[in-house]
């Protein structure tokens, strides 16, 4: 986690939620100019204001529940982002596939992957406990072949694409998984998700009741107004990425990267006070919340607007995913990670994006 005051709101997280639903109420769509510049560093402010909020309320209600809200914060802000852009402009059927794959190559690999090398260069060796990694990748693995592997091989629907039916199923199966992952992560288990030695923090005191409603309520302001952000930077984003010849994929990965920012500096600054466990919860924590919810979420609004979805991934890349799956298991099945293993883990994230732009 970060350490955001726990006595007062800076002025900056007040004014960023107003300030980006202002933006969105005054300019609209905005286009590739300055003008998209200015939006888009809004964005990213209501982005670090959500997970300061986010943080502030956590604190409050103590572990692991703190972890568990700034992951479903960030996956509102990453559901909120894929549909404002598939709603937007022309029809981008693939939109969620490429996110959610990205998603999980980016905390398979990618925060994992630097969380681990920083906390291999500042303590050589981190601890953490086997169970809670091991019970992260049970859930995360189900749900990321389900959403994008199965797709490919089932019949009722041509190509990349489920039939109305197995959609709904694959849905509901997601939020089942992710129902049974909460109620391990906070009764039934909950001591798996604890770092070995509980009594390592980082001196945060306790907010009072008064400073959490606040950030309660400026958190759902932040959510809000980072949606409505997205909304108006769609044609800038999509004009972009034309100009620059890149592939259409790369908006996939512009957007988990952009929702994943604060999980990576909550990840590496654990790792690098010695709380991999913390790491390595944020991190994969982050993925099976991103498929748990966000599949669910888009499925229903693609359905009611009568667009299709499509979920299946390349060849390439499901052997990309699988080999990384095979990697996690020996990462996390030790209890103990240095420098290699992070090496490791960075080395596929950086293949799956070169694999972007040379399929």
């Amino acid at each position: 986690m970060t350490q955001p005051s726990t006595n007062r709101t800076p002025l900056l997280f007040i004014l960023a939620p107003l300030a980006g639903i202002a933006a969105w109420l005054g300019i609209g769509k905005v286009e590739l100019e300055l003008l998209a510049l200015l939006t888009l560093v809004a964005l990213l402010c209501n982005v670090v204001a959500a997970v300061h909020h986010a943080e502030i309320v956590a604190l409050r209600v103590g572990e692991p529940f703190g972890g568990l809200i700034l992951a479903l914060s960030v996956t509102v802000i990453e559901a909120g982002l894929i549909i404002s852009l598939m709603l937007s402009g022309d029809e981008n059927p693939n939109l969620m596939r490429d996110t959610l794959l990205a998603t999980v190559m980016l905390v398979l690999h990618g925060i994992a992957g630097l969380a681990i090398l920083v906390g291999g260069i500042v303590h050589r060796e981190n601890q953490f406990r086997v169970a809670g990694a091991n019970a992260l990748l049970a859930v995360l693995m189900p749900m990321a072949v389900l959403v994008l592997i199965v797709p490919n091989h089932v019949v009722s629907a041509p190509g990349p694409y489920y039939s109305a039916a197995q959609l709904a199923f694959v849905s509901l199966v997601c939020l089942g998984l992710y129902g049974a992952f909460l109620f391990v992560q906070t009764n039934r288990h909950r001591e798996y998700f604890l770092p070995e030695d509980s009594a390592v923090g980082e001196g945060h005191t306790r907010p009072s009741g008064r400073l959490a409603l606040l950030s309660f309520a400026l958190l759902c302001l932040c959510l809000l107004s980072v949606v409505m952000l997205a909304k108006c930077l769609a044609p800038a984003l999509e004009d972009a990425v034309v100009a620059a010849g890149a592939p259409a994929a790369i908006v996939g990965v512009i957007v988990a990267a952009i929702v994943l920012m604060p999980e990576s500096g909550a990840a590496l600054r654990a790792a690098a006070h010695n709380r991999m466990q913390s790491a390595i919860n944020l991190a994969l924590g982050s993925g099976v919340a991103s498929i748990g919810l966000t599949v669910p979420t888009v499925a229903a609004v693609t359905a009611w607007h009568g667009q299709p979805l499509a979920l299946g991934i390349s060849p390439g890349h499901s052997v990309l995913l699988a080999l990384g799956f095979a990697v996690a298991m020996l990462t996390y099945g030790t209890g103990r990670t240095n420098i290699l293993s992070g090496i490791v883990h960075l080395i596929l994230a950086a293949t799956f994006v070169f694999t972007i732009f040379a399929p």
